[in-house]
């Protein structure tokens, strides 16, 4: 169901409970429903920010229950649905989202609106924070998991997706 995007929190709440979605598309301003407390931690590395992180009652119903946030860098920028957060990418709550525990995945919304491509979404990301192929496999075995699939082909999926990372691995390693 299409939530969190324009609408912000009131129509993730209307999503879960009036449309019972299982998944959120966009769904990014969740982030909106986070605080994070600053505070000091010696044992942080030099220049690194620590905080914890307040969930409240949307976003908490939304991580616990590992509903999958399609989430849309390009087009959350383009769009201004990240704007509480600022207008460059970097911005972007997506790994807020991730390093919580949120089920992210990543989408293009509409690619010809955006001009964007999927492996572009995660060479974006890659590039904005860092992401390596353990991250990429992750967010991938997100979105098998919120797939309009079967159990079984969900499973046959999530196992091809996985053995050909570890090739990859494997090559890149080499």
């Amino acid at each position: 169901m299409h939530a969190g995007e324009a609408a912000g929190l009131d129509s993730i709440q209307d999503a879960l409970v009036a449309g019972r979605a299982l998944r959120l598309g966009h769904g990014v301003r969740i982030a909106e429903d986070i605080e994070i407390e600053e505070s000091a931690d010696d044992d942080a590395a030099d220049g690194e920010e620590v905080g914890i992180a307040n969930l409240g009652r949307i976003a908490s119903w939304v991580r616990d229950r590992g509903i999958p946030l399609e989430l849309c860098p390009s087009s959350n920028l383009q769009t201004g649905a990240i704007a509480a957060f600022g207008d460059t990418i970097d911005a972007h709550p997506f790994d807020l989202l991730y390093q919580l525990g949120f089920k992210v995945t990543v989408n293009t919304d509409n690619r010809l609106m955006s001009g964007v491509t999927l492996t572009g979404e995660f060479e974006l990301l890659v590039g904005t924070f860092g992401y390596d192929l353990g991250d990429l496999l992750e967010l991938t075995l997100n979105a098998v998991d919120a797939a309009f699939l079967p159990l079984e082909d969900r499973e046959a999926l999530a196992e091809h997706i996985t053995a050909s990372f570890d090739r990859a691995a494997g090559r890149a390693a080499a």
